[in-house]
């Protein structure tokens, strides 16, 4: 066994209706909380699922202003309106209520909000000084496992991201709430989802950084994932159902976190970054293709994960690891979400750029149990076409 350091959130709250009591929550652990700032993006906002959460919040005492101008891969500027507002309000607590765009811009902010360190001075692995803000994230999809993980992305040209990964982001509660999810559309549930399972696949298989914690936190992740998807996505007021995916959703962000993804993010984000398709969906794309490269030098792992996420499978070492690349491909087709690159806006000659683009990823490219070149990146885009 590898020596290993395992970080994660302080607290977990895994409960239906526990958003109803966040008041409760946080005035539990930050007693002297007098103003807190609830991150949020429109759409949210406007499904009234923000209600029940701000009443707990007002009821426990707490002063709260709502900043829901976040959009999807938020970009510096809104990361910088957010942390104005906050220091504005004196903000001494910090809510992220969302998907992963909103959790991030959270994270940020807290740290922005007690700091005069720059944003820029932040990118990269270690780079924040300084301590943060209280930071509450409850999340609405069951995809990213935010709430759990030390890593921000932040949108800074018009197809490039960079991320701040640092510990002072991991919050200080997580809340998982399934009643928040069920206005989720099918295919939402779906790509969120498809992402989460990518997490676990890829820290069970990381090159780097895997221990005895994760890999166990990624078993259960996919297990629970892969056991209440189709139900979430045919019934999207299956509570129980949603209430396992954000467990196992959670579960995948504590194992990434501590044990890092590789090339399918890695051949992801240019997905996003250019043609704007949503971080799920990209991961989703590209995943089996990728599986069946790595097929070499992780089969043992692969099929290992197949025993938990197929029920009552059996075979070879190589049969379970070719059951686990056909059901991830399976649920892509039962759940109706595009399954090719040209279903999203690429063409053929988009490849270079996005073979080029996907070898800069080399934080991520380093972790994958394969070595990755230039060439196989672009042999992965053209079956995934």
């Amino acid at each position: 066994m590898n020596d290993f350091v395992f970080s994660t959130v302080g607290q977990i709250v895994c409960a239906l209706g526990a958003a109803g009591q966040l008041g409760q929550h946080v005035r539990h652990r930050f007693p002297a909380a007098r103003r807190a700032l609830l991150v949020t993006d429109p759409g949210f906002l406007a499904t009234g699922l923000t209600v029940a959460p701000l009443r707990s919040l007002e009821a426990a005492g707490l002063v709260v202003h709502v900043y829901a101008d976040v959009v999807a891969d938020p970009p510096e500027a809104v990361v910088l309106a957010a942390a104005d507002v906050a220091r504005a309000h004196g903000t001494d607590l910090v809510i992220g209520l969302g998907g992963g765009s909103s959790m991030d811009v959270a994270k940020l902010l807290a740290v922005l909000a007690a700091s005069d360190q720059p944003l820029p001075q932040m990118y990269g692995i270690g780079n924040v000084r300084g301590e943060r803000l209280p930071l509450v994230q409850v999340p609405t999809t069951a995809g990213t496992g935010s709430e759990v993980t030390n890593i921000a992305i932040v949108t800074t040209g018009a197809t490039t991201k960079m991320g701040v990964v640092a510990q002072q982001l991991y919050a200080d509660i997580a809340i998982l709430d399934a009643t928040l999810t069920v206005g989720l559309p099918p295919r939402v549930t779906a790509a969120t989802g498809i992402d989460a399972m990518v997490h676990a696949i890829e820290a069970y298989t990381s090159r780097h950084k895997k221990n005895p914690l994760s890999d166990h936190l990624a078993r259960q992740a996919l297990q629970l994932l892969c056991t209440n998807l189709l139900a979430a996505c045919r019934d999207g007021h299956d509570l129980a159902a949603r209430q396992g995916m954000l467990l196992g959703a959670l579960l995948a962000g504590q194992a990434f976190s501590n044990a890092p993804v590789a090339a399918v993010h890695a051949l992801a984000y240019p997905i996003g970054g250019t043609f704007h398709v949503p971080h799920g969906l990209s991961n989703a794309l590209v995943l089996p293709h990728v599986l069946r490269f790595n097929l070499p030098a992780a089969m043992a792992a692969y099929a290992e994960l197949a025993e938990v996420a197929i029920p009552a499978i059996g075979g070879s070492t190589e049969a379970r690891a070719m059951a686990l690349v056909a059901a991830m491909e399976q649920f892509a087709v039962a759940t109706g979400i595009e399954r090719t690159l040209r279903e999203v806006g690429v063409t053929e000659s988009d490849l270079d750029r996005l073979a080029d683009d996907a070898m800069l990823q080399t934080r991520l490219l380093g972790n994958n149990p394969r070595d990755v070149t230039r060439a196989d990146a672009w042999a992965i885009y053209r079956a995934a076409y």
